[in-house]
């Protein structure tokens, strides 16, 4: 679901860079701004768990849950709610 979300928010955006679609001024900022947050919150979760012994399944899972948020509140906010959570 990651990469089909990714690949989603990024043809938007895109299309808003050419002209295609509204762009809000503020996404430019919103495109570099969202993601040291993610990817921090990525790394203390997986660090939690593999710091308190978890399986690395378990640590791979709570490290792509921040990003898959982020992913999921982008391709429902860009176009609007086309994928399942």
């Amino acid at each position: 679901m990651i990469a089909i979300e990714a690949h989603l928010v990024v043809s938007y955006r895109t299309s808003q860079f050419c002209g295609l679609r509204p762009m809000d001024g503020a996404e430019v900022r919103r495109m570099f701004s969202e993601k040291p947050p993610a990817f921090a919150a990525a790394a203390l979760a997986a660090s939690y768990l593999a710091f308190s012994g978890q399986r690395p399944d378990r640590i791979f899972a709570a490290a792509l849950r921040p990003l898959r948020g982020e992913t999921n509140r982008n391709s429902r906010r860009l176009g609007g709610e086309i994928l399942p959570s």
